[in-house]
């Protein structure tokens, strides 16, 4: 660890350094955004690529001591006891209120359009990728869950690859969203992380916001905003199309890879649908997939639009993200 720290970090201002041990340095710095005084700590450089390390403290809760902003190198993890953090790097705050769910211009599926109230959630800014799968399936294993591994790595369009127990993502294929995953990986990876697969509720609102937009963007799609079947290929890598982000500033939200969410797939569903906090069908055969893939055409890539797929299904259009 460096014996100085710059006085501007980002968005905190440094004071001064209030104490040193042998892992960390702890400051007290200004946060310039929200105007508070916070407490900045900050780990040796070694402590990044100990995951179970950053796992231990990526998301507690710190009571009594404000806000602790936690620093491993460039990655900044805010904890806080009271009032909201501001948001840490990759994922983007979605408040509590009320949206528009559905589309009278969908599918069946899609209706009734109904107005759905949400608490506040905070989800990921981009798809999970190859390279922070592979770290959990090198730490947890590739283990087996309704009757497949939670990585289909035998498959040849699976983009990670296994040697002596550790999985590491094809070259060139590191930042592109993880695919041949399973419903069970993919809620298995967001339980690793601290996080929790979206129910279909916080996935629309999250793409869309309130106004019934047709699109994370607004209305219209090229293949500036999105990666889908009229544009070649296959995934690019995640946050490509900075143009398609949300209203919350999340992206891929439309195209690249369809998204896994948390809830069990009911084609009436939504005449039954709870106003507040909705959680899908208690059971089911199939969970829902949202927002379109590289494979699509225009229509899948809607924000409303409900898809279903088994659980077990493990597909080379497919991926998650996760929420917290």
């Amino acid at each position: 660890m460096a014996e100085q720290f710059p006085e501007e970090f980002g968005e905190y201002n440094i004071v001064e350094e209030v104490g040193r041990g042998g892992f960390a340095a702890v400051h007290k710095a200004v946060d310039t955004v929200l105007k508070r005084t916070v407490t900045l700590k900050v780990l040796a450089p070694h402590l990044l690529w100990d995951p179970a390390f950053v796992q231990r403290v990526r998301w507690k809760w710190v009571a009594g001591i404000g806000t602790l902003v936690v620093v491993i190198v460039g990655l900044i993890i805010t904890l806080a006891s009271g009032c909201r953090p501001a948001t840490p790097p990759g994922i983007v705050y979605v408040p509590a209120g009320e949206f528009t769910m559905g589309s009278d211009e969908g599918d069946s599926n899609e209706q009734p359009v109904h107005t759905v109230y949400l608490d506040a959630f905070y989800i990921d800014k981009y798809e999970v990728t190859n390279a922070q799968f592979a770290l959990f399936l090198s730490e947890q294993g590739n283990q087996e869950e309704g009757g497949v591994t939670w990585l289909d790595i035998v498959d040849l369009d699976c983009l990670i690859t296994q040697s002596g127990g550790q999985y590491q993502p094809k070259s060139g294929y590191e930042d592109h969203p993880v695919i041949e995953v399973s419903w069970h990986g993919a809620r298995a990876y967001c339980q690793w992380a601290g996080k929790r697969l979206p129910t279909e509720a916080e996935w629309e609102k999250a793409a869309r916001g309130t106004d019934g937009r047709t699109y994370p963007w607004g209305e219209g799609i090229d293949c500036d905003h999105a990666q889908y079947g009229g544009c070649g290929g296959q995934t690019v890598p995640i946050g490509s199309k900075p143009k398609g982000a949300s209203p919350y500033g999340a992206l891929d939200m439309a195209g690249n890879v369809w998204e896994w969410v948390a809830d069990w797939y009911d084609s009436g569903y939504y005449a039954a649908s709870p106003q507040s906090n909705p959680e899908g069908s208690t059971s089911g055969d199939y969970r829902v997939i949202r927002g379109g893939s590289w494979a699509n055409l225009e229509p899948p890539l809607r924000a409303a639009l409900r898809r279903r797929a088994r659980p077990a299904a493990v597909r080379f259009t497919v991926g998650f993200r996760c929420v917290r």
